[in-house]
């Protein structure tokens, strides 16, 4: 019995055990070989391409991580809509009207946050 079970394991353990060796391979050798001096231009801050001129400390908007996270919320929900849309054909059409239940509710919440004033 324990040896049906290592065998349809194997696979998976050789793979595990291979790309561990690959990963710590890869860091080791990318550690040794780069370059560890850093210069000044190195060292320095870096803003959308020109110097900061202000403090980093500064605080923001509440505006601007609520635009991050809607924008986060409803890119990952229409991630959800490739895999619904390339197996629409065998979901039949329970799938079809929980998909399109789905679609109905991220429009009430998007209608929602645009009345809210969340993207002026």
């Amino acid at each position: 019995m324990s040896s049906l079970f290592f065998f349809e394991y194997n696979s998976l353990l050789i793979y595990l055990i291979g790309s561990l060796f690959i990963a710590f391979f890869l860091v080791i050798i990318s550690y040794l070989f780069a370059s560890q001096i850093g210069g000044t231009e190195k060292l320095s801050t870096y803003e959308c391409g020109f110097e900061p001129f202000q403090d980093a400390r500064n605080t923001f908007d509440i505006k601007f991580y609520l635009i991050a996270i809607l924008f986060l919320i409803f890119d990952i929900e229409v991630v959800f809509l490739f895999p619904w849309s390339v197996t629409l054909n065998y979901l039949g059409s329970l799938g079809f009207w929980v998909g399109v239940d789905f679609l109905f509710e991220l429009l009430i919440g998007y209608v929602y946050v645009w009345k809210k004033g969340a993207f002026d």
